[in-house]
């Protein structure tokens, strides 16, 4: 017996319904660890012997499933480069914002696969590319500490995504240590509640640039 094309509409159709099925009993309010591999393959109409045909277990599926809003992150952090030559700027893409909207309008559900501290499938996924990909550009331009840089910026950003979308960064007032210039403060009476944002699209810029500063040669 064969496994499935990787090229085959098929395949890709039924692993869609699949990765379809595992977020809408995530978004349900159910944890990964209780979610069943009956409760998936029930929701996309498909057996059980076609879901271990695609996947291991349901921790392979979720990763699957995370792919796009792994790329969407990646893709904001670095909606900046438009060219190999282009330089960070001083304030986060536009994209960075829209990103972490986008997120909170799905935090329920991402909060099932990207666990405080940034672990979980989603997390993992998440850390894994943009560790690769903030690597490689180090690599590019003959930046020091690659790898080092590269962990930590990572780490940075993924911690901090999923601290907010379990509500664990709270807003910065204007006039805080956290807002020192008045740019990353968080409207008026929003200090109750996670940052909005915006406004932590600024701070996770001027978190990441002061990391990759921390990395280049001393003098």
């Amino acid at each position: 017996m064969t496994g499935p094309r990787a090229g085959d509409p098929r395949t890709a159709r039924t692993k869609a319904r699949l990765r379809e099925a595992l977020l809408a009993e995530c978004a349900a309010g159910r944890e990964l660890a209780e979610v069943s591999v009956s409760a998936v393959v029930r929701r996309a109409e498909v057996g059980r012997a076609t879901f271990y045909l695609h996947y291991e277990d349901l921790p392979a599926l979720a990763v699957d499933a995370c792919a796009d809003v792994v790329h969407a992150a990646v893709d904001a952090l670095h909606a900046w480069q438009t060219g190999p030559a282009a330089r960070p700027p001083a304030r986060p893409p536009a994209a960075l914002a829209g990103f972490l909207r986008e997120a909170r309008g799905h935090a329920a559900l991402y909060r099932t696969l990207l666990l405080p501290g940034g672990g979980g499938p989603l997390g993992e996924r998440l850390h894994r590319e943009l560790r690769a990909r903030a690597r490689a550009e180090r690599v590019a331009v003959g930046a020091p500490d690659p790898d080092l840089v590269a962990s930590a910026v990572a780490a940075a950003f993924t911690g901090v995504l999923a601290d907010w979308l379990h509500d664990l960064i709270p807003a910065a007032p204007a006039g805080t240590t956290a807002d020192p210039a008045g740019t990353t403060a968080d409207p008026a009476g929003a200090a109750e509640g996670p940052a909005s944002p915006d406004a932590l699209a600024e701070r996770i810029w001027l978190l990441l640039m002061a990391l990759h500063r921390a990395g280049a040669p001393a003098g």
